[in-house]
């Protein structure tokens, strides 16, 4: 048997596990990370600060396991797609406005980060042939932006002394092996690259740096982004190792054996990708799966998949043989989780946290949550038993009919697919004067279903375009909440296929990353399937009620989108 550690930095926490050659999770521990929140659209992190989340959870999680350090025999990483930005010695540089770019613990801007909106218009206007590998609309969420949010708000002096861009999961590589190795999922997906092969791509385009007004990084031979393909800088997929292994610093800081060897990063959404796309349900499945030539076995089991990693925000990751251009989604993306597999990457900006949010600001949540602990539980479960409840007190069949009146539309903040406009807000009809936990109740129920008909709206714009999603593979801490999961079933009309272990299924992901380093294959596809292992299955329902309240519920969720767009118009005087 073989052992690797996955690392995981999240939103708001980093988190490690050990996996042995099955692809069962032997320890795992979480630690919590710290985010500057000053502003609505300010989100801060540090790297210090993370850094030390990982090594503990390293050091937890190979001691929960029982595995000895010498016997751990590859390690990957995985992150959020934030914009991290050190010194030429690799000490972090402060992204902080609020104190004048001089607290330098504060060097990460992360995803969430919305600063960077106007930067971000400013290129889509361009209309650049690069943005055609965006969805022809780049994210404020993304790198470049926020990039040229720095060059035009930080002091010039301080702008100069950054010696390193890094997306996080690149930093995270980094500062394990020393090597400036990029890896190609982070700086295809986040930061404008555009991969060898495609017409005559070069890797970054000197002509659209110069175009949005980073002519700057052009005259510098890109370095601060990681160097030209080839010649000054090395670019891997996923899984390749980096460097050395372990350099003797991390592997002190780890618990580790230095020379480890460390597979190229990828962005969190891609790890939890790369756990469930080729999950079987058995080992006969896998074994079958592993014996078919390559590129059959991945259409056979990849080109039909949506992989949906449900959390903060959540992800939504389909994988083709060919290039299919889907307006309002990330992408295609040659080579960023398979080497010449392209991806699609959707994506909903807010939902564990829009969840959160329309609990948190609701009058009787403290009263719920009170309930909860009274029946020792936390107050998603509560919610969902008191849904029930409810329904049997009305006499309903169905949960569906608590919400009839009840309508919610999700883009709290922003949408990033279909629409790829973070000016949309959210919607709620319906409201009243009612400060309950009945209310609370249906307006989470309300809540769930939104986010399922964002996922159908970003299905549906996949599909139409040349993709045939017919099944999720879901993971994430929202995937441990039944209804939560029997809602993307019905209102999309899918098969959901859940990962053996839910929550940790991001992580694991990472674990295939070491595995791959390590040589258990060389082919992160075999990986993939030797090591993914499916758990629960969920089937839509078959009752023509619900298909037609899931239905009008959808229309419904469609004309509020419509409805905010003719409010805009209105006030623009348009019409």
């Amino acid at each position: 048997m073989k052992y690797f550690v996955g690392i995981d930095v999240g939103t708001g926490s980093a988190r490690a596990c050990v996996i042995d050659s099955q692809g069962d999770v032997l320890g795992l521990h979480v630690e919590a990370t710290k985010t500057w929140n000053p502003r609505h659209e300010i989100y801060e992190q540090s790297t210090e600060n993370i850094w030390t989340c990982i090594c503990k959870s390293v050091k937890e999680a190979v001691a929960k396991s029982g595995i000895k350090p010498e016997d751990i025999q590859g390690v990957g990483f995985d992150a959020t797609c934030s914009l991290t930005i050190t010194d030429k010695n690799g000490a972090p540089l402060s992204v902080d406005p609020e104190s004048g770019f001089n607290e330098h613990e504060r060097n990460i801007i992360l995803w969430a980060d919305h600063r960077a909106i106007a930067q971000a218009n400013r290129i889509n206007a361009t209309e650049h042939k690069v943005l055609q590998y965006v969805g022809k609309t780049i994210s404020p969420e993304m790198e470049i932006p926020k990039t040229l949010w720095l060059s035009e708000n930080m002091p010039q002096e301080k702008f100069e002394q950054i010696g390193h861009i890094f997306d996080l999961p690149d930093y995270l590589t980094f500062r394990a092996t020393g090597s400036l190795a990029r890896s190609t999922c982070s700086v295809t997906c986040k930061c404008s690259f555009v991969p060898l092969g495609i017409e005559d791509s070069k890797g970054w385009n000197e002509d659209y740096f110069r175009a949005i007004g980073l002519g700057q990084m052009a005259d510098e031979g890109f370095k601060r982004l990681g160097g030209i393909p080839g010649e000054t800088g090395v670019y891997h997929h996923a899984g390749e190792p980096v460097g050395n292994g372990l350099n003797k610093q991390a592997a002190q800081d780890l618990g580790l054996i230095e020379g480890t060897p460390v597979g190229s990063a990828v962005i969190d959404a891609y790890a939890g990708a790369i756990a469930t796309l080729g999950a079987s349900s058995s080992r006969e499945e896998a074994h079958e799966m592993a014996s078919r030539p390559l590129k059959e076995s991945l259409l056979h089991l990849g080109a039909n998949r949506l992989a949906i990693i449900c959390g903060t925000s959540s992800c939504h990751i389909a994988m083709a043989p060919e290039a299919i251009f889907v307006p309002g989604v990330w992408g295609p993306y040659k080579s960023v989780l398979l080497p010449d597999m392209w991806c699609a990457e959707g994506g909903q900006s807010s939902t564990g946290q829009l969840i959160d949010h329309i609990l948190n600001k609701h009058p009787a949540i403290e009263e719920a949550k009170q309930m909860a602990k009274e029946r020792d539980t936390n107050v998603y479960a509560f919610l969902n038993t008191y849904l029930e409840e409810k329904k049997q007190k009305h006499n309903f069949k169905y949960l569906e009919e608590l919400v009839s009146q009840l309508h919610i539309y999700p883009d709290f903040h922003g949408n990033r697919s279909p629409l790829a406009d973070p000016t949309l807000r959210g919607v709620i009809v319906g409201n009243s004067l009612d400060a309950s936990v009945d209310d609370l109740a249906v307006k989470y129920l309300a809540t769930l279903q939104a986010i399922s008909c964002q996922t159908r709206h970003i299905i549906e714009s996949l599909n139409s375009c040349g993709y045939t999603i017919d099944t999720l593979c879901l993971s994430g801490g929202l995937c441990k909440n039944p209804i939560f999961v029997q809602l993307h079933a019905d209102i999309t009309g899918c098969k959901v296929i859940l990962p053996k272990s839910i929550e940790g299924a991001v992580v694991i992901g990472a674990g295939f990353l070491g595995a791959r380093a390590a040589g258990l294959s060389d082919n992160l596809w075999d990986v993939m399937i030797k090591l993914g292992q499916a758990g629960d299955v969920v089937t839509p329902s078959e009752d023509s009620h619900i298909k037609t309240l899931n239905e009008r519920r959808y229309k419904v969720f469609k004309l509020m989108l419509e409805d905010q767009r003719r409010y805009r118009r209105i006030m623009a005087g348009e019409e």
